[in-house]
């Protein structure tokens, strides 16, 4: 086990990298009023972080056991320091454009490494528990960055950036537990594309497209039924990353004491039902918690898949946790080309297909390939 500073410094790195990504969400009038262009570019402030995120994330954890995950996470969070000074100094669109896309690179390299570390520092009988605090401090980055970057705009949003900046220096200099022994050079890329691994990263994908991914038509729905102001339709939102964090550790000890399976096939199938009465059921507190027992479903299937790809031993770890977080992000992005369409159409139609799609990848947990073929 490594001490607690190094393991407090796994945590705070998990939280960095959704609150990074998130904080531009509640501060886009401001991005389009300082740099002159239009809400929609601003917008897309947050798929220049995500798309180079993802992308990156199928080679990185490879390439980061290969140069030293210490090493590795260190120069990324370096990395992260210099890219987020750069958002909150840039003059030009262009340029912001730019620096976030390079905080979603340095993010590549943190998060699959951090993973790694945290389950080569944990017994295996406590690892779920241990990715569900990982999960936790995800969530709670993911549900606060619109909160403070709101606040940060109040005054100038450049400060959110300068706040990310220091916090990613912090982290450049915090302890870390020590990288497991030599062996990690000579992975290759391939190592990682192994038939649990892309099990995994379907399961997953479909997940995030079905589930994670959906605010935007929760989003849609509210406010085509209710009429709500901009602010109480993002309270509303937080319900899914505030159930997740509070349920993360119970998500985790389900996972350890009823197995990953079990934990997974549960995720989805409560998932299915949460997103399914948010179409079928026109009421705000019904939708509210809906969306809230989504969020500990996705903790759930999240805290599943990442201790399936990590219970194994061997330097593959890295790469495989990569390609699984990745394809996670990817399902993520292509939720609003999918679902928006068919909402427009019915609503009801776009939130029962979404729960048609988790109900169908229950059977896939049944056809998990054996563990072994992970690492």
């Amino acid at each position: 086990m490594s001490g607690r500073p190094a393991r407090a410094a796994l945590y705070v790195g998990g939280l960095l990298g959704p609150f990074g990504g998130g904080v531009v969400s509640s501060m886009l009038p401001e991005l389009s009023g300082s740099f002159g262009v239009s809400q929609a570019a601003a917008a897309s402030a947050l798929t220049a972080y995500l798309l180079p995120f993802a992308l990156v994330m199928l080679v990185s954890g490879t390439f980061g056991a290969r140069w030293g995950p210490g090493r590795t996470i260190r120069i990324a969070y370096a990395g992260y320091v210099v890219a987020a000074a750069l958002s909150a100094l840039a003059p030009w669109f262009w340029l912001f454009q730019i620096s976030r896309g390079l905080q979603g690179v340095a993010n590549a390299f943190t998060t699959p490494l951090l993973l790694t570390k945290l389950a080569a520092s944990t017994p295996p009988s406590r690892l779920g528990r241990a990715l569900g605090a990982y999960g936790a401090a995800q969530a709670l980055g993911q549900t606060s960055a619109p909160l403070v970057g709101g606040l940060a705009a109040e005054t100038d949003w450049r400060w959110a950036f300068a706040g990310i900046a220091l916090v990613a220096l912090v982290l450049t200099a915090s302890p870390l537990p020590p990288d497991e022994p030599a062996g990690a050079a000579g992975t290759q890329l391939r190592d990682a594309w192994r038939p649990i691994v892309l099990w995994a990263g379907a399961v997953v994908f479909l997940a995030w497209a079905c589930l994670a991914g959906l605010p935007f038509l929760v989003a849609f729905r509210v406010d085509d039924l209710f009429g709500l102001a901009p602010d109480v339709r993002g309270l509303v939102l937080t319900a899914y990353g505030i159930a997740g964090f509070v349920a993360a550790r119970l998500a985790g000890t389900a996972s350890d004491r009823f197995g990953p399976r079990a934990a997974l096939a549960a995720g989805l199938l409560m998932g299915a039902a949460a997103i399914a009465s948010i179409g079928l059921f026109p009421s705000l507190p019904a939708v509210t918690i809906a969306w809230a027992v989504g969020g500990v479903c996705g903790q759930l299937i999240l805290v599943a898949v990442n201790a399936t790809v990590l219970g194994g031993a061997g330097p593959g770890r890295s790469g495989a946790i990569s390609v699984v977080t990745s394809l996670r992000f990817l399902g993520m992005s292509a939720s609003p080309a999918v679902f928006t369409g068919l909402y427009r159409q019915s609503p009801v139609l776009g939130f029962l297909v979404a729960a048609g799609v988790l109900a169908a990848a229950v059977p896939l947990v049944a056809l998990r390939p054996r563990s072994e073929d992970a690492a």
